[in-house]
């Protein structure tokens, strides 16, 4: 496959893979990613899908890319629609499971597709999400580490989230906790490079 294509197509698939996690970890009941506690939070104060709240908060927080002097790609737009149009078509047709043995075992198998999922789309190197360049962006005009505005940024948001009526449980902790070392693990087997440019 063409490089091109590839990155296209790895893009994509990794977005759809990630609505895909994250449909998964809603549907376990014992928690949802971070920033997914907002979501949750917000949806259920305005009776909105949690797929179209995703969407909405993405576009605002790359809004917030411009005081940070952020530049989104072609990934950052296509991840804040399509992972939210994604989810809810996902969330339509993936029931809530009954027995607490499967909403556990969907605790684990949602954080590793994402942790597999995060890694493909970023490996194609076409922008990053919107939520990850307002890290990066926070981190470069504050000079801080990017533990620590990771650390407050998740915090600030996973708190908000809570009190709105997000869930908070299992789930968030173990993706807290296993995400990075796992894409970390993933993101160099998954990584596309754009080929170089003709001097």
């Amino acid at each position: 496959m063409h490089q091109p294509v590839r990155r296209l197509v790895q893009l994509y698939a990794g977005l759809l893979l990630y609505a895909f996690s994250m449909a998964l970890l809603v549907r376990s009941g014992l928690g949802v990613m971070p920033w997914d506690v907002l979501h949750q939070g917000l949806a259920r104060q305005l009776d909105w899908s949690l797929g179209v709240v995703t969407i909405v908060v993405g576009a605002l927080v790359l809004l917030a890319w411009f005081p940070l002097r952020e530049r989104p790609g072609l990934g950052t737009v296509s991840n804040v629609v399509v992972i939210g149009v994604a989810l809810d078509a996902v969330l339509a047709v993936l029931p809530e499971p009954s027995s607490l043995g499967v909403r556990v075992a969907l605790v684990p198998l949602g954080v590793g597709l994402n942790a597999v999922a995060t890694a493909a789309y970023v490996g194609v190197h076409l922008g990053p999400g919107p939520r990850d360049g307002l890290m990066t962006g926070l981190v470069r005009r504050t000079g801080r580490s990017v533990r620590l505005v990771r650390t407050t940024i998740e915090v600030v948001v996973v708190a908000a989230g809570w009190l709105l009526g997000g869930t908070l449980g299992m789930a968030t902790v173990l993706y807290a906790l296993a995400i990075g070392p796992l894409v970390h693990v993933l993101l160099p087997r998954l990584s596309v490079r754009p080929p170089a440019p003709v001097s």
